[in-house]
């Protein structure tokens, strides 16, 4: 039992120092935490556990997620739950216009879970969520992190007509690791899905997680095939396992990796590329909409 311990213990893997946070605090992460809660919506920052949650809600800032927070897919990355998913709220696309309201957003972020069983794949709530947060709040800008919707693009064409500045779409992984980590995405559909958008005159964006046991080369791959499909901007981070239930992490990339591929993405021709550790999907998702 001694030896099974100490065997454990060597394969634990330790954070290093650059990927320590600060706990949540401050004015404004109180009140942050108080709009969402009292308007009974759900975040991706709490829900999938981001480990920028304190100095995103400091800022003031957040990225709501909507359809609820049970999702049909079952990613071994993610920690939002997994299941069959209850009725949607009709008037969630309200209560999320008027907290963006309440919380005085220049630019807001959407995402949401997968909902494959509804026959529009959601985009109906989506579409109606953009409208109404551009009707209550006409001065901010969105982005919106969607799902793959399936190959329906006639549920893609819903969110584009509601015009928001960015529509994004992650990758999360290599192709070699799709099976692994995205077991019910394809790779080639994301990639398809992200072309599509661009056709439409949409500004683009995509991100991808690494320490999962991707190659170098794997990184520059999915960044060619990602420029060549029309992505715009793009952001790469650090997985972090949110449980031992999760897939473990492989390798902690060091902050001069992320240099690296941020470097290597620029020459590509990206408009934008943000890369480091604590790079998140929304992680400064302000800065992208210029």
């Amino acid at each position: 039992m001694i030896e099974e311990n100490i065997l454990i213990a060597t394969k634990k893997r330790t954070k290093p120092d650059w990927l320590k946070i600060k706990l949540p605090s401050g004015e404004n992460y109180a009140a942050v935490k108080k709009i969402v809660h009292e308007n009974k919506l759900h975040t991706i920052c709490e829900d999938g556990s981001c480990p920028n949650m304190g100095e995103c809600w400091g800022r003031g800032t957040a990225t709501f997620m909507i359809l609820g927070n049970i999702c049909t897919r079952s990613c071994s990355f993610c920690n939002v739950i997994t299941g069959k998913p209850t009725e949607y709220d009709l008037n969630e696309p309200q209560r999320v216009a008027e907290a963006v309201k309440l919380m005085n957003l220049k630019h807001c972020v959407i995402t949401s879970v997968n909902r494959d069983e509804l026959n529009d794949k959601g985009s109906f709530v989506w579409a109606e969520t953009i409208r109404m947060v551009k009707l209550l709040n006409p001065q901010t800008t969105i982005e919106v992190l969607i799902p793959d919707f399936k190959s329906d693009w006639e549920a893609l064409l819903r969110v584009i007509e509601q015009k928001p500045e960015i529509i994004s779409h992650n990758m999360e992984t290599v192709k070699r690791l799709y099976k692994d980590v995205r077991p019910q995405a394809k790779y080639e559909r994301s990639l398809e899905q992200i072309k599509k958008t661009k056709e439409y005159g949409v500004k683009t964006k995509s991100g991808i997680m690494v320490g999962l046991g991707e190659s170098d080369n794997e990184v520059y791959e999915i960044m060619d095939d990602l420029y060549n499909a029309g992505c715009d901007i793009m952001t790469i981070g650090q997985y972090l396992r949110p449980t031992i239930n999760h897939i473990e992490v492989k390798e902690y990339v060091k902050p001069e990796k992320f240099a690296q591929y941020k470097e290597y993405g620029l020459l590509k021709g990206f408009k934008y590329v943000e890369s480091g550790p604590m790079v998140r999907s929304s992680y400064h998702a302000e800065k992208h909409v210029i």
